[in-house]
């Protein structure tokens, strides 16, 4: 059984807790077992009030055995207690894993666990986060990161992310998958997908491109010419092309490229899948195609993005 404990402070996002606990919750449920215990931290013993107001009822984070900490996010316009911060640091001793959700990555920074490590936060957050704490390197477009035994997540509904992940890595893919059926998350997203993916942050005005880009993602592993895509949308070549980089800033080609290169992340990341298997099964057709795509997306090669994720060097 593994012990996940949720360290909570005064004013910590309800949903930041509820959404990652309800995943491991529903582990239990699946397997018919006590694969995960959940438990509610905080400095001392008692009701911490949430956002919302109400009281959550917790125990001490002091001498407690864990498998997994998880700081949840909440207020950071005041630092923790340097009590706070012994705290934690010495429950991250005794974890084999430690977590954060949305702001909790701020507590992470302020007791120096996230020291020479990628990590990232909610969008919102992650400028503030990389001036304030030089020492880490901020991804702040990514929905969660690993490094090492140190996993952080985007804001909100991202914490259900990375606790699909830390399930999958505890029980494999299947167990993950069914969770996330169980919980109706449509797509369990990977950690290299962009808070601003393409299909939202690209996402046009237009219902006709909109139509466009869902067809691409629908046809990912087809030839998807300009020509294809003008159809789809019921437009002519010449009108698609001008309305598509006026609203996007960029060419279909690209969008493609980009939602391509998105889900090829996605499965380098959380599969034992060839290089060359990927690249063929999104649409890029060979592996050199997509590490070139890869290195102009993310500035590095799959391969690369691969050994960091799983800590291999």
């Amino acid at each position: 059984m593994h012990r996940i404990g949720f360290y909570v402070s005064s004013g910590f996002q309800m949903l930041d807790l509820a959404g990652p606990a309800g995943a491991f919750e529903a582990v239990n449920r699946q397997l018919g077992i006590s694969a995960y215990r959940i438990q509610v931290l905080a400095l001392e013993a008692g009701d911490v009030a949430n956002s919302l107001g109400m009281a959550t009822p917790a125990v001490s984070l002091d001498d407690i055995e864990l498998d997994t900490l998880v700081v949840i996010g909440g207020p950071i316009d005041q630092l923790p207690s340097a009590d706070t911060l012994s705290g934690i640091v010495a429950a991250s001793k005794r974890s084999r894993r430690v977590a954060s959700v949305c702001t909790g990555a701020f507590t992470l920074a302020a007791a120096g666990l996230l020291n020479g490590r990628r990590a990232t936060t909610h969008w919102q957050y992650a400028a503030r986060l990389q001036r304030d704490y030089a020492l880490i390197h901020v991804e702040a477009d990514r929905i969660f990161c690993r490094d090492g035994n140190v996993w952080t997540s985007a804001g909100i509904t991202a914490g259900i992310d990375l606790a699909l992940a830390l399930i999958e890595e505890d029980h494999g893919f299947a167990v993950a998958k069914g969770v996330a059926q169980h919980l109706v998350v449509y797509h369990r997203r990977h950690g290299g997908q962009s808070q601003f993916a393409a299909s939202v942050d690209l996402a046009p005005r237009n219902d006709r491109l909109a139509a466009a880009i869902g067809y691409a993602r629908d046809h990912i592993a087809e030839a998807l010419t300009v020509d294809r895509l003008a159809e789809a949308a019921g437009m002519s070549l010449r009108q698609f092309s001008r309305v598509f980089r006026a609203q996007t800033g960029t060419t279909p080609a690209r969008v493609v490229e980009r939602l391509r290169a998105d889900l090829a992340r996605g499965r380098i990341e959380t599969t034992d899948e060839s290089v060359e298997g990927i690249a063929e099964a999104v649409g890029f057709g060979d592996a050199e195609n997509m590490r070139r795509a890869f290195i102009r997306i993310y500035g590095q090669p799959p391969q690369s993005i691969r050994r960091a994720v799983r800590g291999t060097g």
